[in-house]
């Protein structure tokens, strides 16, 4: 018997040590993905008026339908293989919707006019803004999605498990399915079934407003008043306890009670310590005998609800505020229903990212924390890339999962005055970005035309793009040129950083050596290599078939000069031998050689101000 499991146990070791191997070999089949992140409010919005504050009529809005086949094939030619259309789920919003059976929203308990995509009022259905005809909305919206299918790209949206809005209110609900809160015993702080957490005999206050704010501009409107009916008080969405949340508390939503008691116990099954090592389909069939929290269940039909509906994935917000067992739950749900579906989500602590991984079955995490803000102080000139490095060693074995970004809603435009000022200073830092692992790339609309975010909209500041309020995006529109999404109207330096977005990309889509192999050569030539500083990085990427050799200057305004080195380790893993080869840079074409000497490699570089090559080995 002992040899029997010794030998059971030898064979065990054995497959978990190939593992890696066969999931590297798995990745070098797939195509890399590239995320568009689009906010569908205001993408096809051709008002150029901008008036702060401004309602619907005065600056105006996008609907579903701007997203033509035409717009759809230019993004697809972009090298978009998934679209993530951002806003969709019906929102609060000050909007008079009344004849559509929508009940009003209050603008104390409303950021800006249009509202946040990340208070949700009623997850059955779509933003009444983003219709054509409000009555048809959900059936333009699934139009949308046919369309999107057709082109070749995936569909994702948002799920914001976290919270909803103050007045959320399903009136859309499949039958059977109970509105959030609708059997809640709001007597008590809470219960494992609560939807909700209650402050009891308590009512919610308003916060106090800071720096002479006031709801829409101080515009008069019939509910801004300074009160908001909520009684008994409810916890606002991002923890705060208080009946009156501060003015920078999440105060225009609520927080969902997943069976966490207030100590921060549990009223939840804890999965095995070896499910980390478990697939989803372990993780799905673990559930099924479980008693679990009603708001699970409500979020998880949720779900299941929009992938019936042909939703391809989802963007998850703030996945770190609610408990990593759900989302094995909740994720193993997703992916019995559809095995391909994307699942990407906010973490922004570094210590959670392989429990949300390996517990939590998530596809991809925001690689935010150590990537892109190493590369946003590398750009805004005070960062080093001997930094980088130690970044991709230590994420080495989750690497694919973390999904690499420069913009995104909630990050600042690169060419806003408040980042770098200059789109242009976004190209090194996209090309490391895009190349140095396999992991998806996410795009942010109008970050390809060095769209800055300048707008003074109405609720926040500027820098980012509003997604609170009305508001055209005016480099944006400029490629849109009045729905021709033809360029016609992007100067000729835009026009020059969309076609650098365009080639980096769509190349990206199509190397199976960006799906391979990684290793750094940035250490061995600052030891090595004279006249190579701390504002070049370089790497190499291979698989069976390709190999590149990747170099990118962060410098604003000097060339550089110098012989780049490939390590002899590199050469012998390429099977190199002494002599001279052609590279050709895969981005603008020009050529180079790779000469080799005693086994170590060397190519003579000239790198204008932010300037790349990625040469591939002829």
């Amino acid at each position: 018997m002992k040899k029997l499991l010794s030998f059971a146990l030898m064979l065990a070791l054995l497959w978990a040590c190939q593992q890696p191997k066969q999931e590297q070999v798995a990745l070098q089949t797939e195509q890399k993905a590239v995320v568009y992140q689009v906010f569908t409010r205001l993408f096809g919005n051709t008002n150029t008026n901008n008036k702060t504050w401004a309602t619907i009529e005065e600056n105006g809005v996008g609907k579903f339908n701007d997203f033509t086949d035409k717009a759809l094939i230019e993004l697809k030619d972009l090298g978009v293989t998934h679209m993530w259309y951002t806003g969709v789920p019906h929102h609060a919003v000050i909007n008079n919707y009344t004849a559509y059976g929508i009940s009003n929203d209050d603008p104390d308990a409303v950021k800006g006019r249009a509202g946040s995509p990340y208070a949700v009022k009623d997850y059955y259905q779509v933003n009444p803004d983003l219709a054509d005809d409000p009555d048809k909305r959900l059936d333009e919206f699934k139009a949308l999605i046919e369309r999107t299918h057709k082109h070749g790209m995936k569909v994702l949206i948002d799920i914001v498990p976290n919270h909803v809005a103050r007045h959320y209110e399903g009136k859309n609900n499949p039958e059977g399915v109970l509105d959030f809160g609708a059997t809640d015993d709001t007597s008590v702080e809470y219960a494992a079934n609560n939807n909700f957490y209650y402050i009891p005999g308590e009512t919610f206050k308003v916060p106090a407003a800071e720096n002479n704010y006031q709801p829409l501009g101080g515009e008069k409107h019939p509910l801004s008043d300074g009160q908001f009916d909520e009684n008994p008080a409810k916890w606002t969405g991002n923890g705060s306890r208080l009946a009156q949340p501060g003015f920078h508390d999440w105060y225009e939503t609520v927080k969902i009670n997943y069976g966490v008691r207030p100590d921060g116990t549990f009223d939840f099954p804890i999965l095995p310590e070896d499910y980390d090592q478990m697939d989803e389909k372990a993780h799905f069939d673990f559930w099924q005998d479980k008693q679990v929290p009603d708001s699970w269940i409500k979020f998880r039909d949720i779900a299941l609800y929009w992938t019936k509906l042909g939703v391809d994935g989802f963007r998850f917000d703030m996945a770190e505020m609610v408990p990593v067992e759900f989302w094995s739950f909740m994720n193993s749900s997703i992916k019995n229903a559809n095995p391909d579906a994307f699942l990407l989500a906010e973490v922004y602590n570094p210590s959670l990212y392989r429990d949300y991984i390996h517990k939590g079955k998530m596809d991809y995490l925001y690689d935010k924390v150590e990537l892109y803000d190493t590369l946003k102080h590398i750009m805004q000139g005070h960062g080093l890339t001997d930094n980088l490095p130690a970044i991709q060693e230590g994420l080495k074995d989750i690497e694919h999962h973390m999904l690499h970004f420069l913009e995104n809603h909630d990050e600042q435009r690169i060419a806003s005055p408040e980042f770098v000022g200059d789109a242009d200073k976004g190209m090194p830092a996209m090309v490391v970005s895009t190349c140095i692992s396999t992991a998806p790339t996410m795009l942010y609309f109008g970050q390809e035309v060095g769209e800055p975010g300048a707008e003074d909209a109405g609720f926040g500041s500027n820098s980012r793009t509003s997604i609170f309020d009305y508001i055209g995006v005016p480099h944006h529109q400029r490629w849109m040129n009045n729905g021709a999404f033809d360029g016609g109207q992007l100067s000729d330096d835009e026009k020059a950083l969309r076609d650098f977005y365009k080639r980096l990309l769509t190349f990206s889509t199509k190397s199976t050596a960006l799906m391979g192999e990684y290793e750094e050569i940035h250490s061995f030539n600052r030891a090595n290599t004279e006249g190579y500083g701390d504002k070049v990085f370089s790497f190499v990427r291979w698989s069976g078939d390709e190999k590149l050799i990747i170099t990118s200057s962060f410098k604003p305004a000097d060339a550089e000069a110098f012989s780049l080195k490939v390590p002899a380790e590199i050469i012998k893993k390429w099977g190199l031998k002494d002599g001279s080869y052609q590279l050709t840079d895969v981005l603008y074409g020009s050529n180079n050689t790779l000469k080799i000497n005693n086994g170590v490699g060397s190519i003579k570089m000239s790198l204008q101000p932010l300037e790349s090559f990625i040469y591939q080995l002829q």
